[in-house]
């Protein structure tokens, strides 16, 4: 918590991201107040993944807003669930899964997602498979609302996940069934499909849902001031 009383907030990429690509929405958080934790998801699998953000939340003490972008919203919903510190959701293009979803068949339940032919397949030494998207595909993929320049950075950038992980399904308990949550929604999605995220966002009975016209799955980065105004809108909620 910061010294002022306002909750600390904690910010969670997903695949094909890094934490970095929070950097403008963090400085304005953190000009509002907020104590702000960009954290960096391992994007092994969803079951360790959220353990290891769990850790981090039983870190902080007083009251947290948790953020989750993309696969991020796959962690951040196992990982709060019964985190008694955890207050606030908010789902920034991000998956909310409920048991037996997984990031591969959500995305995969209304058309329009093209993520899987831009994916490059990396063998790993245990016998799995890391996944990137092709540098030369990702700005029309994943974020074609930013500038070229800085997409070919995003693109070096990118942390890869494990295809076990998009395939990997959600269980038990998700935190946004009994933690309020306020989604966005960029309607030129390319990985997930917008209805996807209405549908979500419909299913957890958001206090808030934002969509924003023609942004890309990088809202986050293309966005910032409308992606600032719901964290805080939801930082600032009774």
């Amino acid at each position: 918590m910061s010294s002022n009383g306002k909750p600390t907030i904690v910010v969670v990429h997903g695949a094909f991201a890094e934490s970095g690509g929070w950097d403008r929405i963090v400085a304005r958080l953190q000009d509002e107040g907020h104590r702000v934790i960009a954290a960096a998801n391992p994007l092994r699998s969803v079951a360790y993944d959220a353990t290891y953000i769990r850790a981090l939340l039983d870190s902080i003490e007083g009251p947290v807003v948790l953020v989750g972008h993309s696969y991020g919203g796959m962690v951040i919903s196992k990982a709060a669930a019964g985190a008694e510190n955890v207050k606030k959701l908010v789902y920034v293009a991000g998956f909310a899964p409920e048991a037996g979803d997984s990031g591969a068949t959500l995305a995969a339940k209304f058309p329009g997602s093209t993520l899987g032919q831009t994916l490059r397949p990396v063998k790993l030494p245990d016998g799995g498979e890391d996944v990137y998207v092709d540098q030369e595909l990702y700005h029309a993929q994943f974020a074609a609302d930013v500038p070229g320049e800085v997409t070919r950075v995003m693109a070096a950038n990118q942390r890869p996940i494990t295809s076990a992980a998009l395939e990997e399904a959600a269980e038990g308990s998700q935190a946004w069934q009994s933690i309020p949550s306020w989604f966005l929604i960029p309607e030129a999605d390319n990985n997930i499909p917008a209805a996807v995220h209405r549908f979500m966002a419909e299913r957890a009975k958001a206090v808030t849902t934002v969509s924003i016209p023609n942004a890309s799955h990088a809202v986050f980065v293309s966005h910032p001031t409308e992606v600032g105004d719901l964290i805080l809108e939801a930082a600032a909620a009774a």
